[in-house]
C-alpha cells in the first residue's frame, strides 16, 4: 500500500513537470514573438490605466491602514514588476527570476514562523490567482488582441 501511494504522488509529481514544461515552450514561443509580446503589455498596461480589475483605487495607492488590502497590493506590485521585465527578448527564466524575488521580498522574508509563514503563503497564492484570473477575463472580453 505504501509503494502504490508513492507511485501516485510520482505521477502527480511527473504531470505537474509535464504540464510546467509545456508552459515554458509555450510561452518562450510567445517571447521571440515581438508584436505577440508589444500587444500583450499594451493590453496588460492598458487594464492598469483603465483600472478595470476589480479594486479599489485605494489599492493603487502606497498607504494602507487595513494589512489585508496592504496583502492585495502585493500581488498587484509582483504583476506590475512582471509585466515590466515582460519584453520579446526576455528568457523566461528572468520572467520566473523577477517573480522568484518578488515572492522572497513579500512572502517568505516577512513571515516570522513556520506558521506565519504558511498563512501568508496561502493567502498570497489565492489573491494571485484571483488578480491573474480577472487579469484573463478581462483580455479575454475586452482585448482580445491581447489575449491572443
Amino acid at each position: 500500500s505504501s509503494s502504490l501511494t508513492e507511485a501516485k504522488e510520482f505521477v502527480k509529481r511527473l504531470r505537474r513537470q509535464t504540464d510546467l514544461c509545456n508552459i515554458v515552450k509555450t510561452v518562450r514561443a510567445l517571447l521571440n514573438n515581438n508584436s505577440t509580446v508589444t500587444v500583450l503589455r499594451s493590453g496588460l498596461h492598458a487594464i492598469f490605466n483603465e483600472k478595470s480589475l476589480d479594486v479599489t483605487k485605494d489599492l493603487f495607492q502606497e498607504k494602507f491602514r487595513n494589512p489585508k488590502k496592504r496583502q492585495k497590493n502585493v500581488q498587484l506590485k509582483c504583476l506590475k514588476n512582471f509585466i515590466s521585465s515582460l519584453t520579446s527578448s526576455t528568457d523566461i527564466r528572468d520572467l520566473l527570476s523577477c517573480l522568484s524575488s518578488d515572492l522572497q521580498t513579500f512572502v517568505i522574508k516577512p513571515s516570522k514562523n513556520k506558521a506565519a509563514f504558511k498563512e501568508q503563503a496561502s493567502d498570497f497564492m489565492l489573491k494571485w490567482n484571483l488578480l491573474l484570473s480577472n487579469v484573463g477575463k478581462i483580455l479575454t472580453i475586452n482585448r482580445t488582441d491581447s489575449f491572443g
